[in-house]
């Protein structure tokens, strides 16, 4: 037999999208090369495009209520910070088609501010992949993904929602492909004046709570010949959010936004080698408004050029080398924060092994070292182990070394920045054990974090706030997972439900961590039945302390929240669906003092073509 079909039957079998299953590669093309990788030895959870519809309100609910991260908002569609594992903001790497979209500024994304509608994936992946995706990518990793189909022709959708609180929620999207070209063209619109209420809870009313965003994306590829390709994609994306304020006579604030990114790839493949280069901009600019009425106070613009390449070839059947190189130049210029014309160069090589033993048992190892610019960095090194031990029994081991260099806020704001900061170091293991029995598949994953040298802000001496190499953290906890899926005759049934427990403590005051509840369950369960669709999805949350000392009185109650939606599909192309949101009118809160909306509504028109 020759290299070129055992690749493509050793890969079949995995399931896995490489260089070596051409045919794959003429169906559909995915921006994120490595992601599919990732799979082979990392539980990844995959959100579609339809799961997504479930909570089109924002990113925030869709992660809320569709996976493991703790979700901590300020009010709905305001600031949103994302938590895996009982780690930080700046601990989780957002991941756009391959590139971490983080911000230069503080180090985090807003997930209040990712347009979500576009995408035609969402991947969340709990623990760490720094090898591959770099700097932050410690608690877990959010990839929001597109693909190109091609030989597929015309088609053209629109989703229409109007809801609650005076939202309207609009997507429109277009595509068109055949055997070597292919392109796709969607919009999105979202706005709602935001106005509720949560009587119960301080009488709370959300004033000022208003905001807006529009985003376009635009991506095509282009086969040049059957060993190379040619693809773009690009998204700009504007938003406007009012943070809420408590009483009417309090000044009403604002804050604007502007993201650009745009990646250009060129894919070399023949049955041996994969190459991938890319060249991509992204820019974020955002202004703050202390008065809505006044010119802004502050705001900043970050601009980052990157080219990275990603080379994979096999030396056999059985052993695969990829080597991953990048170089970044992080352009930030503030306004009334200090920060001046700042500019970063940041390069990385990576080497992965990866070996194939069998059908069934695989390993990868991996080392990385990345070169920041006036800032020493460790070393990163990476171990995953993938075994089907029996026909219903998986075990999966990772353990990884990874990091997080400063961010500009911490090194160069004024008054505070301190330049003197070292990079958070990170060791971590997971274990996934996973079960399948007749159409159940359960997972079990214990794991462990330690971090070192994590970077907080505390008060100086002078009165101002800092940041500091201070606390060290160790978390530990189990994921669980248990998904079903059967069909029968007209009838179709899944479900997906998962628990997290998480000890997430600062050693030297062996305190649970702020925002970081102990226990939390999600579960979704869809049931089709021939035209008709109904879901009921559920979220618990556990206690959740917002200080350091563990205060009971200041502590987040426990919350259960379900929602449920139900959608008929009439003459193929047109689906009308009626959603239920927080059926039981549960006072809940992710943020102390911005309690979320109780029981709303919304109704919604899809048209495919």
């Amino acid at each position: 037999m020759d290299i070129k079909r055992s690749l493509v039957l050793l890969f079949s079998s995995y399931g896995c999208f490489l260089f070596a299953q051409e045919k794959t590669i003429d169906t559909v093309y995915v921006f994120d090369n490595q992601m599919n990788k990732v799979k082979l030895f990392h539980k990844v959870n995959t959100i579609t495009s339809e799961d997504a519809e479930k909570n089109s309100t924002n990113l925030s609910e869709t992660l809320r209520f569709q996976s493991q991260v703790y979700i901590k908002e300020n009010g709905r569609g305001a600031v949103s910070s994302p938590s895996f594992r009982g780690t930080t903001a700046q601990q989780t790497a957002f991941v756009w088609n391959g590139i971490n979209i983080n911000s230069n500024f503080l180090g985090q994304a807003d997930v209040n501010n990712i347009p979500f509608m576009g995408f035609d994936q969402l991947d969340v992946k709990s623990g760490s992949v720094g090898v591959i995706y770099g700097s932050g990518a410690i608690g877990g990793t959010i990839h929001l993904n597109n693909s190109l189909d091609f030989n597929k022709g015309f088609h053209t959708s629109l989703f229409s929602e109007a809801a609650s609180f005076n939202t309207y929620n609009n997507f429109t999207k277009a595509s068109f492909s055949n055997d070597k070209f292919s392109f796709k063209l969607s919009g999105n619109y979202s706005v709602s004046e935001n106005n509720y209420e949560v009587p119960e809870s301080r009488n709370y009313i959300n004033l000022n709570g208003k905001y807006s965003n529009t985003n376009f994306n635009f991506s095509a590829a282009y086969k040049i010949n059957p060993h190379h390709q040619i693809s773009w994609i690009s998204e700009f994306f504007n938003g406007n959010q009012h943070f809420p304020v408590f009483f009417d006579s309090q000044t009403k604030t604002k804050y604007t936004t502007q993201n650009v990114r745009s990646l250009l790839v060129w894919d070399w493949n023949t049955s041996k080698l994969n190459n991938v280069f890319r060249v991509a901009y992204t820019e974020e600019n955002f202004q703050y408004f202390d008065n809505i009425e006044n010119p802004k106070s502050s705001g900043g613009t970050g601009k980052n050029y990157i080219v990275k390449n990603d080379f994979n070839y096999f030396l056999t059947p059985k052993w695969n080398v990829n080597i991953i190189g990048e170089f970044q130049v992080n352009k930030a210029e503030g306004y009334m924060s200090g920060i001046k014309d700042i500019s970063r160069n940041i390069g990385s090589a990576a080497g992965l092994l990866r070996y194939f033993a069998t059908k069934d048992l695989r390993f990868e190892a991996g080392i990385k070292k990345d070169f920041v610019e006036n800032i020493s960095s460790p070393v990163l090194l990476s171990f995953s182990g993938n075994w089907n031990v029996v026909k219903w029994y998986n075990l999966n081991l990772n353990v990884a070394k990874n990091f997080r260099y400063p961010s500009f806020n911490d090194l160069y704001w004024q008054p505070g920045g301190n330049i003197n900061l070292k990079p958070e170091t990170a060791y971590q293991f997971d274990l996934k054990n996973q079960f399948k029995i007749a159409d159940v598949k359960l997972t079990l994953t214990p794991y462990y974090i330690r971090i070192t040298d994590m970077i907080t802000w505390l008060p100086s001496n002078l009165g101002y706030y800092s940041p500091v190499n201070t606390n060290k953290v160790e978390s530990y906890g189990i994921d669980a997972q248990m998904e079903y899926e059967k069909k029968f005759g007209k009838h179709a049934l899944k479900s997906n439900l998962g628990y997290s427990y998480t000890k997430s403590m600062n050693l030297e005051t062996e305190k649970q961590m702020m925002y970081v509840p102990l226990h939390k369950f999600f579960g979704n369960i869809d049931y089709r039945y021939d035209f008709m669709k109904l879901y009921v999805q559920g979220m618990f949350n556990g206690l959740t302390y917002t200080d350091t000392d563990e205060k009971r009185s200041a502590a987040l109650e426990s919350y259960f929240v379900m929602n449920a939606g139900i959608s008929g599909t009439l003459l193929k192309n047109y689906t009308i669906g009626f959603k239920v949101n927080n059926i039981f009118n549960e006072i809940y809160e992710t943020m102390a003092y911005y309690p979320l909306p109780k029981r709303n509504y919304s109704i919604y028109l899809n048209i495919n073509f």
